[in-house]
């Protein structure tokens, strides 16, 4: 059996484990309704980003011990959730890359964020512990074109003098399917090295030159954590809670930062939300000291116009009840939650803009 062989099925079964894991959770946090809800509640439906994922679970759970109302999220990656909400399959969509004005106003949808994050590249190197290895980006550019090829390269070694690195063969992993990570990623290395700008660009799925596709943040996680020198990115939320080896990186201000609050904090609060058309925002490489340097937000996507305005009107409740009662559990999973007075311009662009067909607010 060759090695390649083998890698690839310890990496389809720990696939299989993790999104085993994920059913489990989601089933745990009531968003798989299972059950007829009463004619007068509504039940909410979305889909899409991976990368809001964690947060909207435990949303989701407090919230339905408070109303008694499910959320039914499918977490298929940002590419799916715009397709689905495109066809009104579900009443909102997800997407951690906000669509262009002329895109929301052509499909008659109303684009708002719900949460800031951020997105970290996760490493699995033996006796090489999380934060103990920095990369940056134009370095992290060059492996994923695939001219970087083993961990003591030079480029690399250079940004850690003080740790000794292997000869190990660096093994790629990246999102496989539609995805907002992507998205974020590639905008800032699109940033940060011309030739990635050039050579693959910045989507929600690009062409990879090298490296292993796997589908959603889970998949990335399960194949980083199972490959032996492997280099990937997902949120952080994921590397946190499957104890996954980050490394820290250089910022567009030159210096050393490590994922925490107070970086993710530093890069959400230059965002210019209030002269955005269509919160259209984009955080990657932000400038600051302590500025995380690959930050971003997810997007929430509804028609204008409903199919089900009471449905719309129960979803818009329960994105207010997290604007106003889950800051602290966002918190606690590393997201940044939306400042107040941001909190206050999305709720009145929702009252302004997603109505009834009688054209009264649905909220």
């Amino acid at each position: 059996m060759s090695r390649r062989g083998s890698k690839a099925r310890a990496a389809s079964s720990a696939n299989r484990r993790v999104n085993v894991k994920h059913m489990r959770i989601i089933a745990a946090a009531g968003l798989l309704a299972t059950t007829v809800l009463p004619a007068s509640a509504a039940e909410i439906t979305g889909a899409g980003s991976t990368f809001v994922y964690p947060v909207l679970a435990k949303w989701a759970e407090v919230y339905k011990k408070d109303t008694g109302i499910a959320l039914n999220y499918q977490s298929i990656g940002s590419g799916g959730g715009i397709k689905q909400i495109t066809n009104k399959t579900v009443t909102f969509g997800a997407s951690d890359m906000p669509l262009v004005p002329a895109d929301v106003d052509k499909n008659h949808f109303v684009q708002f964020p719900i949460i800031n994050g951020s997105v970290v590249p996760i490493l699995n190197l033996p006796g090489i512990k999380p934060g103990q290895l920095t990369l940056d980006g134009p370095t992290i550019a060059k492996v994923f074109l695939g001219e970087i090829t083993q961990w003591n390269d030079p480029a690399i070694a250079k940004l850690n003098p003080n740790v000794k690195l292997p000869d190990t063969a660096i093994a790629v992993v990246h999102r496989s399917d539609g995805s907002g990570t992507t998205f974020i990623w590639t905008n800032y290395l699109s940033k940060v090295s011309p030739e990635w700008k050039q050579k693959v660009g910045e989507n929600t799925a690009v062409e990879w030159p090298v490296g292993i596709g796997a589908k959603g943040s889970e998949g990335v996680s399960a194949n980083a954590a199972q490959t032996e020198g492997s280099l990937g990115y997902v949120e952080y939320a994921y590397a946190k809670q499957n104890n996954l080896t980050y490394a820290n990186m250089i910022n567009a201000a030159g210096k050393t930062v490590a994922p925490m609050a107070a970086t993710f904090q530093a890069a959400a609060a230059g965002a210019d939300w209030t002269s955005a058309p269509d919160f259209h925002v984009i955080m990657t490489n932000a400038p600051g000291d302590k500025s995380w340097p690959v930050a971003g937000s997810t997007f929430i996507l509804m028609q204008s116009v409903p199919q089900d305005a009471a449905a719309s009107a129960q979803a818009l409740k329960f994105f207010n009840w997290g604007y106003r009662n889950g800051k602290q559990m966002a918190a606690d999973l590393d997201y940044v939650p939306m400042p107040d007075s941001v909190v206050a311009l999305i709720e009145k662009t929702w009252k302004e803009k997603i109505k009834g067909s009688d054209g009264k607010p649905v909220f």
